[in-house]
């Protein structure tokens, strides 16, 4: 009792804290190995190596890489230094776009997750009443969504969507290229781990910033603003679907996490909780900011806007038609 006596009093600074803290513990880490991966990326990865494993069709390569979350799982904390680190080496833009988008969903984490808070998924067996609907949803929609991002990337060089120290690395390396130079890290085992490591440092202090920013906006907005003020647009798709859009931007959810704070939510209806679960990966505030450590910033705001009208329009139909097709066992 004594001890309880002495703790502080609730305040609304300490509150803001308290929130800042929870969500730089839970992506920071993922952060951390995002850019250790693009270290040993920029050390280890030969040049151009995927270029020349993914097919030299355009399009193609772009639906591929919409599954490239299968083979390298990571969520939206980690992907911006990792595809950052893959365009400087040689993987086109429209994939790295379409793999940076589709990854935080894509992938079996998130899979399981989404199963597990909409119980779709119990022990070893289906549900019977879930039918796992949102799961196919959430990974076939988000699929969906980053590909035709990734398509319409095609249209643009990397001068026209990246930052301009970026772009002139990659203009850098195809010069090299063509004049037959190639500067390789040192090439011992040791000096490529210690190239590594001062690459993801560099990396990791870099995208930690925007982060940062991103989750002190956060921390204000969940702690400060009535969170109950949103079941009064519940009741209606038309206010339902873009206002829990513009809650996933503000709550900067991990996409591990995200379907269990979703599936309570029963006020509203299934599509506007698949949009929350697309947009939300793809879009948020502190990613907002880390976009902004690779591309322009005129791009970073198109990518907002597009991406909100078009999880917006196709949230609720496709819910419909996943619903439709989905034959209960």
């Amino acid at each position: 009792m004594i001890f309880l006596a002495d703790l502080p009093a609730p305040s609304r600074m300490g509150d803001i804290l308290m929130a800042f803290l929870s969500i730089v513990f839970e992506g920071a880490p993922y952060i951390l190995i995002g850019t250790i991966f693009s270290g040993i990326i920029d050390a280890f990865l030969p040049a151009k190596l995927l270029d020349r494993v993914l097919p030299k069709n355009k399009v193609l390569a772009t639906l591929i890489a919409g599954f490239l979350g299968l083979v390298f799982p990571v969520c939206e904390c980690a992907v911006v230094p990792v595809i950052r680190r893959l365009v400087q080496k040689g993987l086109p833009l429209s994939c790295a776009v379409t793999y940076m988008l589709s990854a935080p969903i894509m992938n079996p984490i998130v899979a399981i997750s989404t199963l597990t808070a909409f119980k779709e998924f119990q022990g070893l067996s289906w549900a019977t009443a879930g039918n796992a609907t949102m799961t196919i949803a959430r990974l076939s929609l988000g699929y969906l969504v980053a590909v035709i991002v990734g398509l319409v990337v095609l249209r643009f060089k990397p001068g026209q969507v990246l930052r301009t120290s970026i772009a002139n690395k990659i203009e850098n390396a195809a010069a090299e290229d063509d004049h037959g130079h190639v500067h390789a890290p040192a090439a011992s085992f040791n000096g490529k781990l210690v190239h590594a490591m001062r690459s993801s440092m560099r990396d990791f202090l870099d995208t930690a910033m925007y982060f940062a920013i991103g989750v002190v906006i956060t921390s204000v907005f969940n702690t400060q603003i009535n969170q109950g003020l949103l079941n009064t647009v519940a009741g209606n798709d038309w206010l339902a679907v873009p206002s829990l859009m513009g809650l996933a931007i503000v709550l900067s959810l991990c996409s591990t996490s995200d379907a269990f704070i979703a599936a309570p939510m029963t006020a509203f209806s299934m599509a506007a909780k698949l949009a929350f679960l697309v947009f939300g990966p793809m879009m948020d505030i502190k990613l907002l900011f880390m976009y902004s450590s690779v591309f322009q910033r005129k791009v970073v705001v198109s990518l907002l806007i597009g991406l909100f009208i078009l999880i917006g329009l196709l949230s609720g139909p496709w819910m419909n038609l996943v619903q439709h097709l989905y034959i209960k066992p």
